[in-house]
């Protein structure tokens, strides 16, 4: 396995487990223990998993989770979802793409050369600088170590004197008629760019619909656009009159 597909599978054992011995972990994976306590110490300090009596547990209670982790799961609907919203793009000569990985999986795919791109996660930031005359602007603030993205009053305040074409954002949860988020910094953060955007467009796979989130982002009638790779019969019909692509 691959480094981090190795930490993406622990995740994943963790959700199902809880908690889980180092031993246990070692055999599911077939690696050493020795490895398996590598990649435990680097997702302690990532804010993924605590150490505990020669295990790990899962930190639920986090806000986030880390976008290598996030890149990896669901990636098939993620890529779906890019895939559908690539004809629903305007011409654009200044995007806000948020912290999300599904949000980054579109804007690989978009022509951003001589283009204004502002993002506030580091990662993205990474993978969208290898893009040559690119305009790429990265707000100030502080650093949020799980998910690698920079949040806090000083981003939000920066963001205030942007103004976007375009707006790509996903979400924590999709609930009833509302896009919520787990951070109340992320959500502040999104809420800003939004305002400021002329067209902005939700990224939502189908796993994060009728999930639960405690900051509410916008309503979904709020978005221009919203864009998933499949709904239930009953989420279509609670959702009817929405501008929903599925």
């Amino acid at each position: 396995m691959l480094y981090n597909e190795r930490q993406n599978e622990i995740i994943n054992i963790l959700k199902r487990k809880k908690n889980i011995k180092v031993g246990a972990l070692a055999k599911a994976l077939y690696v050493s223990e020795a490895t398996v306590r590598r990649d435990l110490a680097e997702m302690q300090k990532l804010g993924l998993i605590e150490r505990n009596h020669g295990g790990a547990i899962l930190l639920e209670v986090s806000d986030e989770i880390s976008m290598f982790v996030r890149m990896n799961e669901n990636a098939k609907e993620k890529e779906t979802v890019a895939a559908k919203a690539i004809p629903h793009i305007p011409e654009f000569k200044s995007v806000f793409v948020d912290s999300s990985s599904t949000a980054l999986a579109l804007a690989q795919r978009l022509d951003l050369t001589f283009k204004t791109v502002v993002t506030n996660n580091l990662q993205s930031a990474l993978l969208l600088s290898r893009i040559e005359n690119i305009n790429l602007v990265i707000p100030g603030g502080n650093i949020a170590p799980a998910s690698v993205s920079i949040t806090g009053s000083r981003t939000s305040r920066q963001l205030e004197s942007f103004h976007f074409d375009l707006m790509l954002a996903s979400c924590a949860a999709v609930k009833n008629t509302g896009a919520y988020e787990k951070s109340l910094e992320q959500s502040e953060i999104k809420s800003v760019a939004f305002e400021n955007s002329d067209k902005r467009i939700l990224l939502a796979d189908s796993t994060k619909f009728d999930k639960s989130g405690a900051y509410l982002f916008k309503k979904l009638s709020e978005f221009d656009l919203i864009v998933t790779d499949r709904l239930t019969d009953d989420q279509k019909s609670r959702l009817d009159g929405m501008p929903i692509i599925c």
